[in-house]
């Protein structure tokens, strides 16, 4: 059962800046759309405040995530402890995409590291903040972050990304709306 608190305060902000990975989760409104379930890492997620979070989100195969926020709103972030005691974090709330040229896009993608594949920034207004024990979560090592992606992005460059953007992630695998649809011009 989880366990609902208050806010994300200074001991489980430092928790979440330890963690390696984090999963974000998002639906369309009609049942007959899919539910997305996304893997992040890499050194791209922060608390704002005890109440907000944002997440640097890369160039990558789907929209998904951009196009449910658009459409409603919702999302759930999950953290859980591979390493060390076990944990499971999860930060509900309401999420808006910023994308370069958005009002507020400039202050928040300088508290996060240069990344050529930055596509959007996610922020989330959180609306429930709960923890659970996390005992059935396996115990891992770290080993690396991968490059791949960003080389990838570096490879592309500014043209070519953008050109991929508008071929693969103009919407979600529903046919919503997520990057550069006629709400981005």
């Amino acid at each position: 059962m989880s366990k609902p608190v208050e806010s994300i305060d200074p001991e489980l902000a430092k928790w979440i800046a330890r963690q390696r990975v984090f999963f974000v989760a998002t639906c369309p409104l009609s049942p007959e759309g899919h539910v997305n379930l996304s893997p992040k890492g890499g050194d791209c997620f922060r608390v704002l405040g005890p109440r907000e979070v944002a997440y640097q989100d890369y160039t990558g195969s789907g929209a998904e995530t951009a196009a449910h926020l658009r459409e409603n709103g919702r999302i759930v972030i999950m953290f859980c402890a591979f390493e060390g005691a076990p944990r499971i974090l999860r930060l509900h709330g309401r999420g808006a995409i910023l994308a370069p040229g958005d009002s507020g896009f400039a202050d928040l993608i300088a508290r996060f590291p240069a990344n050529p594949g930055t596509r959007s920034i996610v922020r989330v207004a959180l609306d429930r903040v709960s923890t659970s024990c996390g005992f059935g979560v396996p115990s891992f090592e770290f080993d690396s972050d991968r490059e791949a992606l960003e080389r990838w992005a570096l490879g592309k460059g500014p043209e070519g990304l953008a050109e991929y953007r508008s071929k693969k992630n103009r919407s979600s695998i529903d046919g919503l709306p997520a990057f550069g649809a006629p709400s981005d011009a």
